[in-house]
């Protein structure tokens, strides 16, 4: 099997011992001999953190896996892919939407095995829980601020006038596409200057004032 390696060091770490590029490249190389697989590439990331995946290198070697270069991306240890669970389980669905396997040595993740595909799955589950549980916070959160009176969303950029002409002719019993033919015969600019009003425009406004 035709195998890629990737190796990343943040700025703090090049001097780390253990955590330097060489050792990893030396960790990767010997596994692919232990498991007679052809190592064509290593690529790395050096002075990049592991916060995201916006890093050349771990761009360059998805790349070169999409174009079926390689069946395999090995990394020496987890964190050098990431230290985002989000980020490693988003990477892991590019792998099986790609039919090509990961590797991370230290934490038995191993695709091309069941045990270690068995692994990677429980990883994931508990990435989409961390998922959860962050979504679960975002709304706890904004729904506090709402009880706090803060108005939330992006700032309004219409008038006073205009906000007030919106809830009155929608209380008059007005369709929110009759409110909007109406400001656009008479020319009133859309929030952000433009010349168009539409009736999702009208009632997101009208929500928006509510705190819906």
């Amino acid at each position: 099997m035709q195998v890629l390696g990737y190796v990343r060091v943040s700025t703090e770490e090049q001097g780390v011992s253990g955590a330097g590029l060489a050792a990893q490249r030396a960790a990767i190389e010997a596994e692919a001999k232990r498991r007679g697989w052809e190592l064509i590439e290593t690529i790395e990331d050096c002075g990049y953190s592991a916060r995201d995946l916006k890093r050349p290198g771990i761009r360059l070697a998805l790349e070169t896996l999409e174009r079926g270069e390689a069946s395999a991306l090995v990394v020496a240890k987890l964190d050098r892919l990431s230290r985002s669970m989000l980020d490693f389980t988003a990477v892991m669905d590019i792998a099986q939407r790609q039919s090509w396997a990961l590797v991370a040595m230290d934490c038995a993740v191993d695709t091309t095995t069941p045990a270690g595909e068995a692994m990677a799955n429980v990883l994931a589950t508990f990435a989409q829980f961390e998922r959860r549980l962050i979504s679960q916070r975002t709304r706890e959160a904004l729904a506090e601020k709402r009880k706090q009176g803060v108005r939330l969303g992006r700032p309004r950029q219409v008038s006073a006038e205009v906000l007030d002409r919106l809830h009155r002719e929608r209380k008059a019993g007005r369709s929110y596409r009759a409110i909007a033919d109406s400001l656009n015969a008479d020319g009133v600019p859309t929030a952000h200057g433009g010349a168009q009003w539409w009736p999702a425009t009208v009632q997101r406004m009208l929500r928006a004032e509510r705190g819906d």
